[in-house]
């Protein structure tokens, strides 16, 4: 898959599970009455992260808002942030992830910015994701407790004999889409971060070497270094060195105590 496909396949995954997870915030039926008990009844009764709704047989349906923050449950309201957090930060990936799509040229935008806005981008959906999920599981975490606990209340009674009538309630419509638009979120800024990798311009450095050509004469100063083409008067190779100048000839011609090992 090239670089531009992946970008523009988890941005549209992106602004998808990112339109899912508003739909999720806002609907009702994160909880709805369980009927298994009582298939059959005149009152149909949902709840959602902002107002509880009761449904007649009728077909008229009449919602509450909840009137209070304090006095809402603290794993309610937590579910709340979490949502609210990822919306946040998924609008404003998707900003981010506009401005970087490599087939937009906006002025002379280089390659390296839209890789560093495609990864910012990536991160931010995948931290909206993650909050979705997390927002949509531990409210049918607290669901699926509530539900055991009025189950226990049910039938605590002697030989399974019901013993109050309670209502239970179990996973709603807004739960799944919720996880399938966290996911699809997620999913999408993972593929954002991998074609930031393609976005990336190779960084490669060349290292300059010099070469110097040899010359027939080579003298060695304190001052520096001196080579000398060889097409001169003084043809005969020769070393100097500091305190005077001798010929090779004349260096090599005095023995040394090495010459009688």
């Amino acid at each position: 898959m090239s670089t531009t496909t992946c970008q523009v396949v988890g941005f549209l995954l992106s602004l998808l599970g990112l339109v899912g997870c508003i739909a999720a915030t806002g609907m009702d039926m994160w909880s709805t009455q369980d009927l298994y008990d009582n298939p059959v009844t005149a009152v149909f009764q949902y709840e959602g992260l902002w107002r509880s709704c009761v449904r007649q047989s009728s077909g008229f349906t009449e919602c509450r808002p909840y009137f209070t923050i304090l006095g809402l449950p603290a794993m309610l309201q937590a579910v709340r942030a979490l949502m609210i957090v990822g919306i946040v930060l998924g609008v404003i990936g998707l900003l981010v992830s506009i401005f970087a799509l490599k087939c937009i040229r906006i002025g002379s935008m280089e390659d390296s910015a839209k890789a560093n806005m495609t990864l910012t981008s990536g991160i931010m959906f995948i931290i909206s994701g993650l909050c979705a999920i997390a927002g949509v599981s531990v409210f049918a975490n607290m669901l699926v407790t509530n539900f055991w606990m009025s189950t226990a209340n049910m039938y605590s009674g002697m030989g399974g004999m019901v013993q109050t009538v309670q209502t239970r309630y179990t996973f709603g419509s807004a739960l799944f889409v919720g996880w399938v638009a966290g996911g699809l979120t997620l999913i999408g800024g993972v593929m954002m971060c991998i074609a930031c990798r393609g976005l990336a311009p190779e960084e490669t450095s060349y290292k300059a070497v010099s070469y110097h050509a040899s010359g027939h004469n080579v003298a060695y100063k304190t001052g520096g270094f001196k080579a000398s083409t060889g097409f001169g008067p003084n043809t005969k190779n020769k070393k100097i060195y500091d305190g005077g100048a001798h010929a090779e000839d004349e260096v090599q011609s005095h023995p040394s105590k090495y010459d009688y090992v």
